[in-house]
């Protein structure tokens, strides 16, 4: 008997491991995800900026307090709050043409992935979803959803119910994308435009 019930309780925790990666997914690698928000032919260069002093205290401020989004509801591991920023800048004939940037936020059951790619004066052209660990939160990742920043800037709402329409059974997704739009668009403008 003893024998049995350690075997189910194997064969339980085994299928709920199992569950959980299934329901992991990664759309596309930096790489990719660069290209894909980007122009065609464009050269990528990357830098790097550490977010200290009064600029970091704007940012958070601007952001209701913290870099991270954390919603009552989420079962997601935690996410750290990372104040090193990689900011990835279009360039065509040596010129910046574009910016993006790359973050993870919680979402209701795991992290989300998403890149941000802005105009050098942070009006949002292009969002994409790079990996996720959502159960019912897999139509964030559609064109239909993500759409809906184009053109957003830090003047737009960018609140799910005002300008931003949520997925059905998948909000707490949708305010994860949400932020890490929002989040994209004042970290450059601290950054780089000094707003």
């Amino acid at each position: 008997m003893f024998k049995w019930i350690v075997a189910l309780l194997s064969f339980l925790m085994f299928t709920v491991a199992l569950t959980a990666d299934l329901f992991a997914f990664t759309l596309l690698t930096k790489e990719e995800a660069l290209k894909e928000v980007f122009f065609s032919g464009a050269e990528i260069e990357k830098e790097t900026k550490e977010l200290t002093g009064a600029t970091l205290e704007r940012i958070k401020e601007r952001l209701g307090g913290s870099l991270i989004y954390t919603q009552e509801g989420s079962e997601s591991a935690p996410v750290e709050s990372n104040t090193t920023v990689d900011f990835y800048f279009a360039k065509k004939g040596g010129e910046r043409k574009g910016v993006a940037i790359i973050d993870v936020e919680p979402g209701k059951w795991g992290p989300v992935e998403i890149i941000t790619a802005m105009t050098t004066d942070a009006v949002v052209k292009n969002v994409k979803v790079m990996s996720y660990q959502e159960q019912r939160g897999q139509p964030i990742a559609r064109s239909s959803f993500m759409n809906q920043y184009r053109s957003k800037t830090s003047k737009s709402p960018l609140t799910v119910g005002k300008d931003i329409i949520a997925i059905s059974g998948a909000t707490i997704s949708s305010r994860a994308a949400t932020f890490t739009v929002k989040k994209a668009i004042v970290i450059y403008e601290e950054v780089y435009l000094k707003k």
